[in-house]
């Protein structure tokens, strides 16, 4: 079966991370996203991080799955031309420059819209399209600490933490996605495109939950505080026998009671210290060390299994190895193996959601660069072969 959205096409523009990486999602749901690189060397992306083989990215292969790679020279007259008449066939134009960068280039929305009024133009910038600091560059890592969540990040008694990923960028490029998509759905009944704006940081802020409020109304500022959250326990990192550690999360009243008797010490649920939410957020450190001398005496898988039988939500702690060899992951379809010419059989992350009817899928690995470039230009900029290998020639292509 086709992907859910099967029929859209999209421009992407940019590089990086925010903007490629909602194209990638778009992709997987079905879209044909048509990427356009520089003709010299292509999109970043394509070196960056852990690489193999002749050099090429371990992360090019998913993040540019199931797109088209066409190259053009977008600071050139022609090659912007080129790019305004794909753009008129497009559903969605996704970018991730800097504010006012497309608008120099004759590719802002006003332009394009005004011969494919019904395009949806989704910008991905640091700051926003608007505001005082919006012609300013930022990065992901910079939206993480400026929307707030690198303060809340770590130890109390060290500087703020980073996730080891680009959460930021990932964030930003999932709430692309979800404006996208909104913006489709609206176009069904007024027939008119739009723009879509998603600033990194407010993609940040829109997970932070009522910190702003819990500062304003009760002076509560939240702040780093390790693997716990303050207040809530037992909710926190546990060792096994074998040398792993798991999360066991029984902080509501019911679970902490099962988790008591799965120790063997259900007494612990009625204990004063301990008997309701918020008797075990201030006694947890005291709780943390019983479950901690508890865990330690048992091996994982059968910890687990314990757990597990007894109702209690509780999860190994995986690595790259150990999401691997995971049943579960497998059986989810969470772990896609390829072959890649460049380093042979790899794993790639899976399709996140699941569609009953019209799943999702992975046809074609990152492209080599501008493969699809002449295909492109053909059937959607009206340029023939001539005029193809004279752009070529001049290095717009």
């Amino acid at each position: 079966m086709a992907g859910p959205l099967t029929g859209i096409r999209v421009l992407e523009l940019g590089s990086f991370i925010a903007g490629p990486f909602a194209g990638q999602l778009l992709a997987d749901y079905g879209a044909e996203v048509i990427k356009i690189e520089p003709p010299a060397g292509g999109d970043p992306m394509r070196r960056w991080g852990v690489t193999a083989g002749d050099g090429q990215s371990l992360w090019w292969p998913a993040i540019a799955r199931n797109k088209k790679s066409v190259t053009v020279d977008l600071r050139t007259e022609r090659g912007q031309a080129i790019v305004r008449s794909i753009a008129e066939s497009c559903d969605i134009l996704l970018e991730n420059f800097r504010p006012g960068t497309l608008k120099a280039w004759g590719l802002d929305y006003d332009t394009i819209s005004a011969v494919a009024p019904g395009i949806i133009h989704v910008h991905v910038s640091g700051y926003g399209q608007t505001g005082p600091k919006s012609t300013e560059a930022g990065f992901g890592s910079v939206g993480e600490a400026v929307g707030g969540i690198r303060y809340t990040t770590g130890s109390p008694d060290r500087p703020p933490a980073r996730s080891g990923i680009s959460l930021g960028d990932a964030l930003a490029g999932l709430f692309a996605v979800v404006g996208a998509l909104a913006a489709v759905t609206e176009r069904q009944a007024s027939g008119r495109g739009q723009e879509v704006d998603i600033a990194i940081y407010e993609a940040v802020l829109a997970l932070m939950e009522s910190t702003l409020a819990d500062y304003a109304v009760a002076g509560v500022e939240r702040r780093r505080s390790g693997a716990v959250l303050a207040g809530v326990a037992p909710s926190n990192v546990y060792p096994t026998a074998d040398g792993q550690d798991i999360v066991i999360a029984a902080n509501a009243d019911s679970v902490f009671q099962r988790l008591a008797s799965a120790m063997g010490a259900p007494e612990l649920a009625t204990d004063d210290a301990f008997a309701t939410h918020a008797a075990r957020g201030s006694n947890a450190i005291k709780l943390d060390e019983l479950i901690s001398r508890w865990t330690a005496q048992h091996r994982t898988e059968q910890l687990l299994g314990l757990l597990n039988a007894s109702g209690v939500p509780a999860g190994l702690i995986n690595t790259a190895a150990t999401m691997l060899q995971d049943e579960h992951f497998a059986a989810r379809e969470m772990i896609l193996w390829h072959e890649n010419q460049a380093f042979g059989r790899f794993p790639m992350n899976g399709i996140v959601p699941k569609f009953s009817r019209t799943a999702g899928r992975v046809d074609a690995l990152g492209p080599a660069l501008g493969v699809h470039t002449d295909e492109i230009l053909k059937d959607l900029a009206g340029v023939d072969e001539a005029e193809i290998a004279r752009l070529r020639a001049d290095g717009v292509l």
